[in-house]
C-alpha cells in the first residue's frame, strides 16, 4: 500500500473532474471455482485499488461529490470467518489507512443510492467486467445486466483513464520491480528448455519465478511452439529438436502492479538459417519502433512505422511484393503481422482494458477496422507517463494463408507460392516495457537477449 496521502491526492483530483454527483466503485468479491468455498486466486478491481488501496474482497465504495463524503461499505469478519481466514484489519482500520473516515456495513449502500436517486442525484459507475458487478447494478440501480456497459458514465471512465494514463514515479518503481521479475521469467526459460520437455514444464517454472518473488502471474503464461497463434495457452505440447519456443509472460508484484514481456529461442541450441533470418526481420522492426518513442509521436504511426519495416524484410525474402507504401495502407503486411505492436501497462496488464480502449489508447477516437490495424490497443499521440510494451511479430498462420490464397486477396503484394514453402513455420516475437519520459522513452526493467547471438548464448 502506498501512504495514506497518495490515495488522498488521487480521489481530490478525480472529484475535480468530475464535480459533481456520486462515483460508485465497485470491488470485486470472491469467485469460487467449482464450489463457493474453493476459489479461484483473489484479485482486487484495479480502480477500487488505485483509490482505495484496500486488497480485501466484499468491499464497495462511493466518493460523494457534492457532500463531501468518502465512504467505504463491507461486513466485519464474523467469528467463523476468523476461525478459517484468520484475523485480519477491520474495515474501518483498513479504510483509515488510506484516509477514509466513513465506513457503513454493506446493507446501507443501497439506501444510501436509493436516497441519491430519489433526489434526482447523477450516480457515475465504470463498465462492469465481472457477472457480480451486474448483479450488483441490477439490485442497487435496477440496471439490466444487458445494459449496464451502454449506462455506465463515459465522464467516470475519461476520469479515471486520464489520471491512471500517467504513471507517477512511486508507481513506476513498481513496475520496473514487476518487469524485473518477469525479465528474470524469461531467462529461466531460457536457459531450461530443451527437446523432450514439455510446455507445461516451461510454464511451471516461470510461473515459479514470479511466486518465489511474492507476486503472482500478471496474465495467463504463453509457452508455446506453436507462435503462430497469438494467445495461445495450450501447454501440452512437446519440445522437438527444430522448434522455436514462444514465451510471453510477465509477474505482477505484491502492489499489482505488472511487466508483460515475450521472447523466442530455438529449442536446439542455434536458430536453423530460415529462422534466423525470419527473426531478424522481426528484431529490426522492434528496433525501428523503439527508436520512434518520445513524446508527441501517435502510437499508430510507430505501429506502421513496424509494420513498413516487416514489409520490406518480407519483400526481401520473396514473400511481398510491389508498392510496400500501398500495401501496408491497404493491410496486405497482416497476412505476417495481424496483432498491435503494443499496448499501455501499469496495474492491468492491458491497462484498463475494461474502460475502453477509444478512451484508455485512443483519446476518444474511433479504432480502425482494417484487419490487423483493429488490433492496434493503443494510437494515440505519447505523452510523458505512459507505461507501454513493444512487441512486433511474425506469424505464418496456415487457415489464414489458405483463406487469403483462395480469395486471391492481395495478390499484387503477396507471392503465395512462397508463403506456402513457410506454411509450418509457427511464430516470432520479442516484447518490452517503456516508460516515455519528457524527452523520449526509457527501457523499463533489466533487458533480457533479443540479438540472434545473445539468444544462443543463453542456450550454449
Amino acid at each position: 500500500m502506498f501512504a495514506k496521502k497518495t490515495y488522498q491526492k488521487r480521489r481530490e483530483l478525480l472529484k475535480s473532474s468530475i464535480q459533481s454527483g456520486i462515483l460508485l466503485f465497485l470491488g470485486n468479491d470472491e469467485c469460487g471455482m467449482n464450489y463457493a468455498d474453493n476459489t479461484y486466486h483473489y484479485r482486487q478491481d484495479s480502480t477500487f485499488l488505485y483509490f482505495f488501496g484496500s486488497d480485501y474482497a466484499g468491499l464497495n465504495a462511493i466518493i460523494d461529490i457534492d457532500e463531501n463524503r468518502e465512504i467505504i461499505f463491507g461486513d466485519e469478519l464474523s467469528i467463523d470467518h476468523i476461525v478459517w481466514m484468520g484475523t485480519q484489519p477491520t474495515i474501518k482500520e483498513k479504510s483509515e489507512a488510506v484516509g477514509i473516515h466513513e465506513t457503513k456495513p454493506s446493507q446501507l449502500l443501497k439506501k444510501y443510492l436509493d436516497q441519491a436517486i430519489a433526489k434526482g442525484r447523477k450516480v457515475h459507475y465504470l463498465p462492469p467486467y465481472r457477472p457480480e458487478h451486474q448483479v450488483k447494478l441490477f439490485n442497487w440501480l435496477q440496471i439490466q445486466p444487458d445494459q449496464a456497459n451502454q449506462k455506465s458514465s463515459s465522464e467516470f471512465v475519461q476520469a479515471v483513464v486520464n489520471q491512471r494514463n500517467y504513471k507517477s514515479e512511486e508507481e513506476i518503481i513498481h513496475i520496473e520491480e514487476a518487469v524485473n521479475i518477469t525479465a528474470d521469467m524469461h531467462l529461466a526459460a531460457m536457459r531450461m528448455a530443451k527437446p523432450g520437455m514439455k510446455e507445461y514444464e516451461i510454464a511451471a517454472a516461470v510461473q515459479e519465478v514470479a511466486v518465489r518473488a511474492g507476486g503472482q502471474l500478471s496474465f495467463p503464461t504463453i509457452a508455446t511452439i506453436n507462435g503462430q497463434t497469438l494467445h495461445n495457452h495450450y501447454h501440452g505440447n512437446t519440445l522437438k529438436s527444430g522448434d522455436m519456443l514462444l514465451i510471453d509472460c510477465g509477474a505482477e508484484n505484491r502492489m499489482h502492479y505488472a511487466g508483460d514481456m515475450s521472447s523466442t529461442f530455438p529449442v536446439d541450441k542455434t536458430f536453423t538459417q530460415r529462422q534466423k533470418e525470419i527473426y531478424q526481420i522481426a528484431l529490426n522492426a522492434h528496433e525501428a519502433a523503439v527508436a520512434e518513442l518520445k513524446p508527441g509521436v501517435r502510437f499508430k504511426d510507430i505501429h506502421l512505422k513496424a509494420s513498413r519495416t516487416i514489409a520490406e524484410g518480407m519483400k526481401q525474402m520473396g514473400f511481398m511484393k510491389g508498392d510496400l507504401d500501398e500495401a501496408v495502407h491497404q493491410g496486405a503486411h497482416a497476412l505476417f503481422f495481424q496483432c498491435g505492436i503494443g499496448h499501455m501497462m501499469g496495474m492491468d496488464v492491458h491497462d484498463m482494458e475494461n474502460l475502453g480502449e477509444v478512451y484508455v489508447g485512443y483519446n476518444g477516437e474511433a479504432k480502425s477496422t482494417q484487419f490487423g490495424l483493429k488490433s492496434l490497443r493503443l494510437g494515440r499521440e505519447l505523452e510523458p507517463g505512459f507505461v507501454l510494451t513493444i512487441e512486433p511479430g511474425i506469424y505464418f498462420i496456415p487457415e489464414l494463408i489458405d483463406m487469403w490464397k483462395a480469395e486471391n486477396r492481395f495478390a499484387d503484394f503477396i507471392n503465395y507460392d512462397k508463403v506456402e514453402q513457410y506454411k509450418d513455420f509457427g511464430g516470432l516475437r520479442n516484447e518490452e516495457d517503456f516508460l516515455i519520459t519528457k524527452d523520449g522513452a526509457r527501457l523499463l526493467g533489466k533487458p533480457i537477449p533479443k540479438s540472434i547471438e545473445d539468444v544462443e548464448s543463453q542456450r550454449s
